[in-house]
């Protein structure tokens, strides 16, 4: 029977712990490494909503970009819709894990993924380059690359709406008319990284939750940015989907995968 941890451990191969950011709370959030699994989910949040999902369809190990448990628990108040999702996953005997910065860094990964949406060519790291010290691989969060025909910011815009299927987005930008060739893209919260992107001499910068005060910055440098929300970092489901459904034929694992269908973006454009 298969183990949470021999799928643990594979995908640790891919993307090792060690080169998570410091203090990144990844790995696992609830449950026993030691626990057989028939059948994992693959998400982007661990939810209210996708533990239920979980449950109706009898699964035992949640996979999640985002840990479950960013902020430790001081009181068990099961009044706390947090706190009873915890008590539902382990009433349920379903085990989490979470391989948050880890994915965000490594090659072939969450932002290679956003990069290749985006087509991007000619990719180069964005923030400063790491050394795994094992492996001896270079590694880094975000990408900066090309874009094969140069547009305005706003065609840009609502190039970025269309590839990364949005609904909405958010456009920062001086002149809505300014050519767009080199585009830096960082998933997640990345406004306190704009300058790696000046740096690199991008015309535009991908990313998530700009605050107003650092969209005022960006303005006043010029650069143009789309705030394309966090959720966009749900390409992992479908990426991380196809990587465990290799994996299960090649480690002859015999589990069910299941990709979660839930949108947990939790904002709206109306």
């Amino acid at each position: 029977m298969t183990k949470v941890i021999d799928i643990v451990n594979k995908f640790e191969e891919f993307a090792p712990k060690r080169i998570a950011e410091d203090g990144d709370p990844i790995g696992l959030q609830l449950g026993s490494l030691h626990n057989d699994v028939h059948k994992m989910m693959v998400t982007l949040d661990v939810r209210p909503e996708t533990v239920d999902e979980a449950i109706e369809n009898n699964v035992d190990f949640i996979f999640a970009h985002h840990p479950a448990m960013f902020v430790p628990v001081k009181k068990f108040d099961l009044d706390v819709p947090q706190n009873a999702m915890y008590a539902k996953l382990i009433k349920h005997d379903i085990t989490v894990y979470g391989a948050h910065t880890n994915l965000d860094n490594v090659n072939g990964g969450m932002n290679d993924w956003l990069a290749e949406q985006l087509g991007l060519e000619n990719t180069k790291f964005l923030l400063p380059t790491k050394v795994d010290p094992v492996s001896n691989e270079k590694y880094s969060m975000g990408r900066v690359g090309e874009l094969k025909d140069s547009l305005t910011a706003m065609e840009f815009a609502e190039y970025c709406k269309k590839v990364l299927n949005l609904r909405g987005l958010r456009l920062i930008a001086v002149d809505n008319q300014k050519p767009v060739k080199r585009v830096a893209v960082l998933g997640g919260s990345g406004g306190r990284f704009f300058n790696a992107a000046l740096l690199h001499k991008a015309d535009a910068y991908v990313t998530g939750d700009i605050s107003y005060h650092t969209g005022h910055d960006m303005i006043a440098a010029g650069l143009t940015v789309v705030d394309a929300g966090h959720h966009i970092e749900s390409i992992c489901k479908p990426k991380l989907t196809d990587k465990f459904k290799k994996w299960n034929n090649e480690s002859d694992w015999k589990i069910d995968i299941y990709q979660s269908k839930l949108n947990t973006d939790p904002f709206q454009f109306i």
